[in-house]
């Protein structure tokens, strides 16, 4: 159960780690002026910067470190309201909710990702920003998205955490929005085991994401500087060892792009035929990351029939990656007595959760299979499929399972 970069671990990040391990410096900060100390994570932020067409860079432990990193640094908090999809991680949400703030969800269309039309309809005087997922490496509609922040005087953020290495028309995802947030999670595009990034064009608020995940300290900072903090910070910060391997993984990303954009391409090609099947609408072709073809069905119950042969699942089923499995969302668990920030006195909020609030969402889902490109993964529907280090032999097996059991539907 692995992303393509984890199918891909070997000796280029053995070595990388043993430089880092005979080193001696395993923390990010280390002496400049020794050569034994490697400065990988400083190296990695470096180059994400460079990948993704941003001036700066930090390196946090978690992709979910990361958005709570962002919606902090742009001074999301108490009395705000962040929209976010139904369908992703429920990180996009718990980020929220630690920071504060409200998450108010709202439907996806065909792409898997929000729908720009509903977007506008849930947008209250509180809304303060709207988080984009880029589910399954599928940028989102973000000409319409950024269009309806600029009107509204919104932040955009680009939750990229399944999207390292996509872009949209010739744009990395994360340079588009205010923010962009990256994971490293064994699952994504490449990895670290865990681990994010932060991105941004803005200077002032990278200093403001460095501090948040350095106890406020300021960027690249030498040693304790007190008296020079400019506000309390946290711990998020990455370590040598993670860098290290990333630094490794980042070297496979092209092979990674270019051999799952192959299988992609080849198994949509082997199925497309079926009489009523439909393919998840993908909004750049060239620039999305293709780990994963997602194909919808007429009905639920051809969908669920065929999934139940493949022994995979429809994607409603997909755990905590859809808003109606999230039963600690849905009753707003939360971990204080307080019940902050639904239950807030100060800032009182009407928003609630429940299942069979986003219709549309439900229906698409309901008639979806993710097939695996590049991915393995039960946890998000994709225990059918195809792996990075599968060839075209292996692609068209799969291919004739998944017309066998899909055919007796379609004919």
């Amino acid at each position: 159960m692995a992303g393509p970069g984890a199918e891909l671990i070997g000796e280029e990040e053995a070595r990388e780690v043993l430089d880092v391990i005979q080193s001696g410096f395993l923390f990010r900060y280390g002496p400049d002026d020794d050569p034994a100390f490697k400065a990988k994570v400083s190296k990695l932020e470096v180059e994400v910067a460079r990948l993704t067409g941003v001036p700066y860079a930090v390196a946090v432990n978690s992709g979910t470190s990361a958005l709570l990193v962002a919606l902090l640094g742009l001074g999301v908090g108490p009395g705000d309201e962040v929209i976010v999809p139904g369908y992703t991680f429920i990180a996009s949400m718990s980020a929220v909710v630690f920071s504060r703030a409200v998450p108010v969800l709202a439907e996806i269309d065909e792409t898997l990702n929000l729908d720009p039309q509903d977007v506008r309809l849930r947008i209250t005087p509180r809304t303060r920003a709207i988080m984009a997922v880029h589910m399954l490496g599928n940028p989102a509609r973000l000409d319409e998205l950024a269009a309806i922040a600029a009107e509204k005087g919104l932040f955009l953020i680009e939750d990229c955490a399944q999207a390292f290495g996509a872009s949209y028309k010739g744009r990395p995802v994360g340079s588009i929005g205010d923010v962009g947030a990256f994971s490293f999670n064994v699952h994504k595009t490449i990895t670290a085991g865990d681990g994010g990034m932060v991105v941004t064009r803005d200077e002032a608020a990278f200093e403001r994401y460095f501090g948040i995940h350095d106890q406020g300290h300021r960027p690249l900072r030498h040693g304790v500087e007190i008296g020079r903090r400019p506000f309390l910070g946290l711990d998020f910060r990455m370590t040598e060892l993670q860098a290290a391997v990333l630094l490794a993984q980042i070297r496979k990303l092209e092979f990674i792009r270019t051999r799952l954009h192959a299988n992609k391409r080849l198994f949509k090609s082997l199925i497309q035929e079926l009489p009523g099947l439909a393919f998840r609408t993908i909004m750049d072709e060239e620039g999305e990351l293709a780990t994963m073809l997602t194909v919808i069905f007429p009905s639920e119950s051809i969908a669920r029939a065929v999934a139940k042969t493949l022994e995979t699942k429809v994607v409603a089923d997909s755990g905590w990656h859809v808003y109606s499995n999230m039963e600690n969302l849905l009753e707003q668990r939360t971990v204080n007595a307080t019940g902050c920030p639904f239950n807030c006195p100060t800032f009182p909020t009407h928003v609630r959760y429940a299942k069979g609030s986003l219709p549309a969402t439900d229906s698409i889902l309901a008639r979806a299979i993710n097939i695996g490109i590049g991915i393995s993964d039960p946890g998000i529907g994709a225990a059918f499929g195809v792996t990075v280090k599968d060839g075209a032999e292996e692609v068209r097996k799969q291919a004739v399972r998944f017309l066998d059991a899909a055919r007796p539907h379609l004919t």
